[in-house]
């Protein structure tokens, strides 16, 4: 028999610059109770000396130093991201950063022989990550380790309905045999990809065309929020349903057995919803009894159950709703329905939101990350179940992620036996201190122009130190990036 792969350490990294909801609603308009319900409190901007890379560096170094990792012993160093901006290097610029901090500390380098890959796509290029990290350690005959590193920023145009829900950090995950926290059941892990069109893009070509590509490059992106959510709804399905196929496991029994649920997080209430609705669809696939609940349910909600199931065994194609212009249709306008009158119930409360407590509060201010958003609430999670003390110990947890685009994973894990002294060393909410409230106009300038006036100066960390401007014939570096290391 094998031995058990997963993860067996969480480190994160976040800017201190922070722009708080309510103040942001104040100086919008928007209306602070349906924010903060729907969205959360606030999120974190990148400063003016960071990038993706000098975050996800970050990371690294700090998962490095709370786990004792030696760096002689990472064999493969993965990048996730969606806001990269080298087209050629990837993963290797956080090994270059991290080399020459690892030696400012007195540490060795990473391995020469680690592989240094990077995955894109939409949100889950992460979770793309980890399974090909997990597949290196499952083939690797070496005693090595893995790293995997989520960052990304998500930027808004001012003004757009997505506004609120930007952000910036980088969330690292240490991989091993005989994990410290999670197992992760590899072989069973539910896929599902489907082409969307129009869901969330970033087409090179719109920036070119708006005279964007500059010092202050913002890869803002084209999206359809109705249209998005029925996406991101519609590929966790399969994923989901993919997954327990694999595993022979009837729907809403497996739910009910899970300590925990992490899914990709663009906003607070957008997991809640997509969770609620998996579990009453998984109902109707979940034989007698399934089917009695959730006929109880639609009674409860006044809605005819077969007309539901027959929505429920439907195959809608999205993006015929592109090709007709009709993306501001509901494609399960019963199932969602009735998923919104059951958030009111007993059940809802017991099953839904409470697996999906851990963690939950303090992810209200991290804003989206995009690819970091599911590891980063994974680490909350956990970080928040041993702060209660929670005996999670061999439970077993689910974690989704989504991709726009359109792509999910449905990754079924079990907590390890000493998961609690793994734990320990996450320190989560450390993460998000100290950190600087933005005034209106320090907002505005940053989000703008990649600068504003009076932001706390860096002391520590990785830092863009210089960007080339040269394009002569001895040394041609215009428009990389040089990095350095604050000790």
């Amino acid at each position: 028999m094998h031995n058990p792969i997963g993860i067996s350490g969480f480190s994160a990294y976040f800017p201190p610059y922070r722009v708080d909801l309510a103040d942001w609603c104040q100086w919008t308009g928007a209306a602070w109770d349906k924010t903060s319900t729907v969205i959360g409190r606030s999120f974190r901007m990148r400063g003016p000396d960071e990038s993706v890379y000098t975050m996800a560096g970050n990371a690294v170094m700090r998962l490095i130093e709370q786990y004792d990792v030696d760096p002689a012993r990472v064999g493969f160093l993965g990048l996730g991201t969606e806001s990269s901006t080298d087209n050629s290097a990837g993963a290797i610029i956080v090994k270059g950063m991290l080399d020459e901090g690892l030696t400012a500390k007195g540490l060795p380098r990473i391995s020469r022989n680690c592989e240094v890959p990077e995955l894109k796509h939409a949100c889950l290029g992460g979770i793309y990550a980890l399974k090909q990290g997990l597949r290196y350690l499952a083939l690797e005959r070496k005693d090595t380790c893995a790293i995997v590193v989520s960052a990304d920023i998500a930027e808004y145009a001012r003004g757009s309905t997505g506004e609120p829900t930007q952000g910036a950090g980088a969330v690292a995950m240490l991989l091993e045999r005989d994990p410290a926290l999670l197992e992760v059941d590899l072989p069973n892990i539910g896929s599902a990809s489907d082409y969307r069109a129009v869901d969330f893009r970033k087409p090179v070509m719109r920036n070119l065309i708006r005279g964007t590509l500059n010092c202050h490059f913002q890869d803002l992106p084209v999206f359809n929020g109705k249209y998005s959510t029925t996406c991101y709804l519609d590929q966790t399905l399969h994923a989901l349903d993919d997954m327990l196929q694999r595993m022979n496991r009837q729907p809403a029994d497996y739910y009910d057995s899970l300590a925990a649920v992490f899914m990709h997080r663009p906003y607070h209430r957008m997991p809640l919803t997509s969770f609620a609705l998996s579990y009453l669809v998984g109902l109707a696939k979940n034989g007698e009894a399934g089917r009695e609940e959730l006929a109880a349910h639609c009674r409860a909600a006044r809605t005819d159950v077969e007309q539901v199931l027959a929505e429920m065994r439907l195959k809608p194609d999205l993006r015929e709703l592109v090709r007709t212009g009709s993306i501001e249709t509901d494609v399960y306008p019963l199932s969602i329905a009735l998923a919104k009158e059951f958030r009111n119930s007993s059940k809802f409360n017991a099953l839904v939101a409470d697996k999906l407590s851990l963690g939950a509060d303090v992810m209200k201010d991290i804003g989206n990350v995009y690819c970091a958003a599911l590891p980063a609430w994974m680490a909350a999670g956990l970080d928040d179940a041993f702060s209660q003390e929670i005996d999670i110990a061999s439970r077993e947890v689910l974690a989704v992620g989504y991709g726009s685009g359109d792509a999910a994973e449905a990754i079924p894990m079990r907590v390890a036996e000493r998961w609690a002294e793994a734990a320990s060393s996450i320190a989560f909410r450390n993460t998000l201190e100290p950190y600087q409230s933005l005034t209106r106009a320090q907002y505005e300038t940053l989000h703008d122009t990649g600068n504003a006036p009076d932001l706390l100066a860096p002391n520590s960390g990785f830092i863009v130190s210089d960007v080339g401007r040269s394009a002569t014939p001895g040394i041609h570096d215009e428009g990389i990036e040089y990095y350095r290391f604050l000790t």
